[in-house]
């Protein structure tokens, strides 16, 4: 019923996707996400044989992990991954769980997210006033608050921090469990010390008024957030789960700890906020590696030469 459901704007889709590439003399058409992109994009190499139109392919974690694991979807899902000209993934977690969930036999090429060091060298958000009082520190959460973001160990780390230090909770974004954090904080008494900001489009000045990001997630294919938390100077404290082992570096750039254990997140996060030599040394190196490694200067290179590779029919299958 869900591929049914869904199967008439896949096929408007295809249909738009020929016409913009027929009409741009497009060589290779990169699409994000298996459902529904990937396989739209697959329609329209069809509907313009046999013109050789390339498909590009990123896979990005809930396409794999959530939405093309559902049984519906799991055959179109496989047959995408496995017949786009060339493929790849945001984390070396993600191309493991790919393979695995699918029996994929094809290469996966890990290309990481990436940021522009340039938009994070930006002042602090003019809607958020400084805190009056200068000991107290900015805590930020930015997500979909989906159930996966695990929104009650976000207020319980920071209701543990808030007990022993000044500090106020910035959550950013929307989503089914947005009303959990507000009822959490009025039954903590804590609404002078949580702000709710909505969907941001650009989150850049808002981290640059944020002492610390959280991200006590359940799973995260790379923890995009975290990367740009990293880029603005901010150190994170998150689970160690999924691809963020392979952008936050524990101990280094942030912390990082087993699901659910809020009692060592928030001990980690006391450490950062109270100990300002090591916070700066923290927070240096979350900038440096942010930039050092994830600059998109770095990794749009990659993709060229995945698309160079695609066009030569050089790409493993």
């Amino acid at each position: 019923y869900p591929l049914l459901k869904h199967f008439p704007y896949t096929l408007a889709l295809a249909s738009k996707l020929a016409e913009v590439a027929e009409m741009k003399q497009l060589d290779v058409l990169h699409a994000h996400y298996a459902i529904p992109f990937g396989a739209a994009s697959l329609l329209a190499k069809q509907i313009l044989a046999p013109k050789d139109l390339k498909v590009v392919l990123t896979l990005h974690g809930t396409d794999i992990t959530l939405v093309g694991n559902n049984a519906s979807f799991r055959p179109v899902t496989r047959m995408t991954i496995e017949r786009a000209d060339g493929v790849s993934v945001v984390s070396r977690f993600l191309r493991e769980e790919t393979v695995r969930q699918f029996a994929i036999q094809r290469d996966l090429r890990v290309i990481y997210n990436f940021v522009d060091p340039e938009r994070h060298d930006t002042g602090p958000c003019p809607c958020i006033p400084p805190c009056a009082d200068r000991s107290q520190k900015t805590i930020i959460h930015i997500s979909n608050f989906r159930p996966v973001k695990r929104i009650r160990d976000v207020m319980q780390i920071f209701r543990n921090v808030s007990a022993s230090i000044s500090c106020r909770l910035l959550l950013v974004g929307d989503g089914p469990d947005l009303s959990i954090a507000r009822e959490m904080v009025e039954q903590s008494g804590l609404e002078d010390r949580v702000r709710f900001l909505g969907v941001v489009d650009h989150v850049a000045p808002l981290l640059a008024r944020a002492d610390l990001l959280l991200l006590p997630s359940a799973t995260e294919s790379f923890g995009l957030v975290a990367l740009e938390a990293m880029a603005s100077g901010v150190p994170v404290i998150a689970s160690q789960v999924g691809g963020l082992p392979e952008v936050v570096e524990h101990g280094k750039t942030g912390y990082l700890a087993p699901v659910g254990d809020v009692d060592t997140m928030a001990q980690h996060a006391l450490r950062l906020l109270t100990d300002p030599v090591h916070y700066d040394m923290v927070s240096t190196q979350a900038q440096r590696r942010a930039r050092a490694c994830f600059d998109f200067r770095q990794i749009v290179p990659q993709y060229v030469k995945l698309y160079e590779d695609v066009l030569t029919r050089r790409e493993d299958r």
